[in-house]
Parts: C-alpha cells; structure tokens; sequence
C-alpha cells in the first residue's frame, strides 16, 4: 500500500467569505477575537455565534445571525498597567440595516452600547452580572435598555437595574410586533 501525499494538507484554510453565508442565505456578522497575554484580549462577554473559526493560537473569528445582540470586550495593557477598557454591546444587521462600521466586525453592527474606561466598563459589567443573576440571558435583554443603560453611563447619571418585570413586558411587546 502506497500513501499518497494529500492535497489538504497543503491547502490553505478555507476564506471566511465562504463561512460569511448561513443555511439560509442570511449574511453572518463577522467578529473578530484576539489574545495575546498579558498585553491584549479581545473576547466576547455574551452572544451565541452560529460559528466560530480559529484562524491561529492567537486569533478566532465569530459569526453571528442577523438580529443577534453580543458584548465584545477589549483590554489593552504596557509595561505600566492597562491603558484601555473597552465594552460595546452590538447587535448584528442585514444587509439592508443601516450598520456602524466598527473595527474588527464585518460589514458593521448597530451599536446599542458603547462604554470607554475602567470605571464605566466595571459598571456594565455590574449590570451584566446582575441580569444573569435574574436568570435572564444578556443576549434576550431589550436593546431598549442598552440604549438606556449607554446614555445614562455618557451623561453620568444613575444606572437603572434591568428587572424581571421589564423583561417581561420587553417579551410581550416583542410578541405583538
């Protein structure tokens, strides 16, 4: 028995444009992962992508539906400490939305919440935990109230609780629409 050199193994992995199609046609939002410790981490906080595609050690793409919401994180350090937190809570478009071109997701994403620093980060992150620990998953939460959430932490004001009666009437509302 021969072996016979194989062709796969040579080729190059496959494009992300050929992953970047669903079953359904539907476009995917691609985001991409990243971590190089102790400098750099780019992970997702919340989502359910339908796909995710390590390209190396160190780098991941995730893919998500049209109409998913997600958390991408981002956190940055030197040789003195970290220098950046950032939190974004996005939701994933069609191609007819309108979308925020946003470094890192392609083609773009609505933005729902964006929040810069430490101090305005750990807040949200509060807020995340404090839903999850509601029984509530972060990615069924209203995108109304990460609008809210978002302009309240930009103007300084108090950040409201997001509670089982909110989400209830966010669910029947979604059911008449």
């Amino acid at each position: 028995m021969t072996a016979q050199p194989s062709a796969t193994a040579d080729a190059p992995p496959p494009s992300l444009h050929a992953f970047a199609v669903h079953d359904s046609n539907a476009p995917l939002t691609r985001v991409s992962l990243a971590a190089i410790e102790p400098r750099f981490n780019l992970y997702l906080r919340f989502g359910e992508p339908t796909r995710t595609v390590r390209l190396d050690r160190w780098r991941r793409v995730a893919m998500f539906l049209p109409r998913a919401i997600f958390c991408r994180i981002r956190w940055q350090a030197n040789d003195y400490g970290t220098i950046r937190w950032q939190l974004m809570v996005m939701q994933a478009c069609t191609p007819r939305d309108a979308v925020q071109r946003i470094p890192g997701v392609q083609p773009g994403a609505y933005l729902l919440l964006h929040a810069e620093g430490e101090q305005k980060v750990r807040a949200v992150l509060e807020r995340i935990d404090g839903i999850e620990a509601l029984g509530i998953a972060a990615i069924d939460v209203s995108p109304a109230y990460w609008h809210t959430l978002g302009n309240r932490l930009a103007a300084g004001l108090v950040l409201p609780d997001y509670t089982a009666e909110r989400h209830a009437a966010w669910l029947v509302g979604k059911k008449l629409s």
